[in-house]
């Protein structure tokens, strides 16, 4: 009965997760979730403020296809003083959150039998959002050695003439990792001689980084040779709390962006207009909420990490940005829990979530078993109480 498409669909893992462990905590266990890929603290009071006022003074709308005209402007003003590239409102179009302008970049990028680079560690959409467009995953490992980020050599191996696209997610979801200006240059000059290939970069991190003071480097600062063949990804959700809003955005050559505003309008029309409206004010007046909700971050981040390093047989990489932590757990695989040998992340996940009430994300979910993925994104006493459960849990196997 199920279409051939509908047979590549999986629910997400990490939503599914955070599910399960609703559902356990309804049913009146002590559940503690590092799963969801969201902030804990809701969002500013000046988005709230102007959604209520735009709801009471009637924008209850549709708004165009490709989001309201005063958005599409500060995102374009914003991006441009960024880059120090020209960006205008007409190469910006407005999408039912970052999510969806991905999905749609997909849709109207990719051909069938259209090759993907994906770097793994990956976020977990990636590869059947390229599989739901007709397209090959072709999935770049990359592992401790390289400090899980995509290389030049790596890259080189994997690109050919059916290469359509390269992803780029930097800070990284999962691993919390960035790429510096110089190994972005590397990638870059690469990139150069494969005119064919359009860069997506999934930028949602990209103001959660903890040195600095600003955004994450990007690709087109070094390489800005490369701006009519690269797509910009962000939206509202995490910087600015707004995960349930629903607002995203894509910047790039006019020629994808309307084809991506076509695809919206064909299906889930335009995002919510109060949505858009709420925010002008968040891209344009919060640098200083964003900075305190980074110095908050980074003050978890330190807190959880000195918690971390304390359990034995765990390898903890430090992030440069976002709200996970990346744990490598491959010096316990192979040991045993109540009788049940260890032989993956999913069934370490499944064990501690059963055990210990703990819900972490194996790290197979993200294209590298061995590893976890842990959100910070929780209160201090919330971080120090997983840390004494996942403790108990390893200080179990034998």
């Amino acid at each position: 009965m199920l279409s051939q498409r509908a047979k590549l669909m999986k629910p997400s893992p990490t939503l599914a997760l955070n599910a399960r462990a609703k559902k356990m905590t309804a049913e009146g266990h002590n559940v503690l979730a590092l799963s969801v890929g969201e902030p804990d603290w809701n969002s500013f009071d000046l988005v709230i403020d102007t959604a209520v006022s735009a709801l009471k003074e009637g924008m209850t709308k549709y708004s165009p296809s490709n989001g309201l005209p005063d958005l599409r402007k500060v995102i374009a003003e914003d991006l441009s003083q960024f880059l120090k590239i020209p960006y205008t409102p007409e190469q910006v179009t407005v999408t039912a959150g970052a999510k969806f302008s991905i999905f749609a970049a997909m849709q109207a990028l990719i051909d069938q039998n259209d090759e993907v680079i994906i770097p793994a560690p990956y976020w977990v959409s990636y590869p059947t959002m390229v599989e739901l467009a007709g397209g090959t995953p072709v999935i770049a490992t990359c592992d401790h050695t390289v400090n899980f980020k995509l290389t030049p050599a790596i890259l080189e191996k994997l690109i050919n003439v059916k290469t359509k696209m390269l992803i780029l997610n930097s800070p990284s979801n999962p691993t919390g990792l960035m790429y510096s200006s110089a190994e972005l240059k590397a990638i870059g000059s690469l990139l150069e001689k494969h005119p064919q290939v359009v860069i997506l970069t999934d930028d949602i991190y990209n103001q959660l980084v903890f040195e600095g003071g600003g955004k994450a480097p990007h690709i087109l600062q070094v390489c800005p040779q490369l701006q009519d063949r690269t797509l910009m990804i962000d939206g509202a959700s995490k910087a600015y709390s707004m995960t349930g809003w629903r607002v995203g955005w894509a910047t790039g050559p006019k020629v994808i962006v309307d084809a991506m505003t076509n695809y919206q309008s064909q299906s889930v029309s335009c995002a919510a207009s109060f949505s858009q409206w709420a925010t002008i004010p968040a891209v344009t007046k919060l640098k200083n909420e964003v900075k305190a909700s980074v110095q908050n971050l980074k003050d978890r981040r330190d807190y959880f990490a000195d918690k971390l390093k304390a359990i034995s047989g765990l390898d903890v990489f430090l992030p440069d940005g976002t709200f996970y932590f990346w744990i490598g757990i491959k010096s316990l695989l192979g040991k045993s829990f109540q009788g049940t040998k260890l032989e993956n992340s999913s069934q370490f996940c499944e064990l501690l979530l059963n055990q210990e009430k703990l819900v972490v994300v194996p790290g197979n979910e993200f294209g590298l078993d061995g590893y976890l993925r842990l959100s910070f994104a929780i209160p201090k006493n919330r971080l120090e109480e997983a840390a004494i459960r996942l403790d108990r849990f390893v200080k179990a196997l034998q």
